[in-house]
């Protein structure tokens, strides 16, 4: 049985289309004894995105960039957030999109870059699926110094750190964006592993 075949959509509500669609859904779902319920659910749609962690096998060291961001700061923390490089695709092809960013986040032109994995990062309210890549570097992709795109209000800072010290920031809860710490997870398990 599809998922499709359990429920019935019975209203969407747009609350707000500003800077993303804030929509409330009103909809019946065949629980698993059979029945059927109403409830609703506002769904956030900012659209799809892919993020991106750069490695030097040579040297064990990763590229991150620091940033401040406003929903991190109104929940309580009070620091600028070290992220893995990342952006929304605006209908463009992860691979595609996530080397635009790569250079206007860290200045990097990479060569191969390798999608991992991809997932939703919250799916009880937002639908963005994120694609996950990994790209090896080494100083000479240097094309420029990064960060970001004062435009569209970016203030980025590029931190090469050992993997070591990066998975210690973690530990330490100076790294606290989970794509990062998937990506840095990633990196320690398959290629930076001791």
């Amino acid at each position: 049985m599809s998922i499709a075949d359990r429920i019935r959509i019975r209203e969407v509500r747009v609350l707000s289309d500003d800077w993303y669609v804030l929509k409330k859904t009103t909809f019946d779902w065949q629980r698993a004894d059979g029945t059927w319920q109403t409830t609703s659910r506002e769904t956030y749609d900012r659209g799809d995105g892919a993020t991106l962690l750069p490695y030097d096998p040579e040297r064990r060291t990763v590229l991150l960039v620091r940033q401040f961001r406003y929903p991190a700061y109104v929940n309580g923390h009070d620091g600028l957030l070290i992220e893995a490089v990342a952006g929304l695709l605006d209908n463009a092809d992860p691979e595609a999109r996530i080397r635009e960013e790569a250079e206007e986040e860290i200045g990097c032109r990479l060569g191969e870059v390798r999608k991992v994995f991809e997932c939703f990062m919250s799916p009880g309210s937002v639908t963005e699926r994120l694609h996950f890549f990994v790209a090896p570097y080494d100083p000479a992709m240097r094309v420029g110094a990064g960060g970001g795109i004062e435009a569209e209000g970016e203030d980025i800072e590029v931190l090469e750190l050992p993997i070591s010290q990066a998975l210690a920031m973690v530990t330490s809860g100076e790294i606290a964006d989970a794509k990062t710490v998937m990506l840095l997870q990633f990196a320690a398990m398959n290629l930076l592993a001791s």
